[in-house]
């Protein structure tokens, strides 16, 4: 996932933005970000334009989280629902096995998923609050084989 750039709508109307800022960090949030642009059942979208404040497990304090996206969509039976979607590989979505060795590798898997962890609890809240939805996206639901 070493792809970076700055995507460049067809539809700049549904970004909900500054759609001549819109980056990318990972081929699979463009992927979803043309995908955005080209639905038209996608009302509005927009990339890291939320702020979700969440506590660290890490250091107990509290820090900023950007979700990857919120997007608005018109369902089949034609209502408008928003989703919050996070992009993540398919390996950072579970709790890493425990290991009988504890390795530097490891110890990073464990932080990693403690504050993907609290991100995710602390966007679910702000999403029933507003009564969205929170989805976790990996490359399996893309489609996509890396």
């Amino acid at each position: 996932m070493a792809y970076k750039g700055t995507f460049r709508p067809k539809n700049p109307n549904k970004y909900d933005g500054n759609p001549s800022n819109i980056i990318y960090r990972s081929r699979w949030e463009l992927v979803c970000m043309m995908r955005f642009d080209d639905d038209p059942n996608v009302i509005k979208w927009s990339s890291e334009e939320v702020i979700v404040p969440y506590r660290s497990p890490i250091d107990g304090k509290i820090h900023r989280y950007f979700p990857d996206f919120i997007v608005k969509i018109k369902n089949k039976e034609g209502l408008i629902e928003t989703k919050m979607i996070e992009i993540k590989p398919y390996s950072q979505t579970k709790p890493p096995e425990k290991q009988k060795n504890v390795t530097r590798k490891y110890l990073n898997e464990v932080a990693t998923w403690g504050k993907n962890d609290a991100k995710w609890k602390a966007a679910a809240s702000y999403c029933s609050d507003r009564r969205w939805t929170f989805h976790v996206i990996t490359e399996r639901e893309l489609g996509l084989n890396f």
